[in-house]
C-alpha cells in the first residue's frame, strides 16, 4: 500500500499540470493564444485526466466515487 502511495506521489510530482499550477495559469504564463492555447489546454486536460485516473486507482475508487473524484481532480488541475 505504501508503495502505491509513493508511486502516486511521484506521478503527481512529475505531472507538469500539477507541479506548475493549473493549466490556465500555465497558459497565461506562456502567453498562449489561438490554436496554441487550444492545443495546450487539450493536452494539459488529457494529462490531468490520466494523472487523476492513476490517483483514483491508487485509492481503489470505483463507480460513482471514482467518477466524482476524477471530475473534481481534473477540474482543480485545469483551472
Amino acid at each position: 500500500m505504501r508503495a502505491l502511495i509513493a508511486i502516486a506521489l511521484l506521478v503527481l510530482a512529475a505531472s507538469p499540470a500539477v507541479a506548475d499550477g493549473t493549466c490556465k495559469s500555465q497558459a497565461e504564463a506562456k502567453k498562449l493564444s489561438g490554436a496554441a492555447l487550444t492545443n495546450f489546454t487539450k493536452k494539459c486536460a488529457a494529462d490531468a485526466a490520466t494523472t487523476c485516473d492513476t490517483q483514483a486507482a491508487a485509492k481503489k475508487l470505483a463507480g460513482a466515487a471514482k467518477n466524482s473524484f476524477v471530475k473534481k481532480c481534473v477540474s482543480d488541475t485545469t483551472g
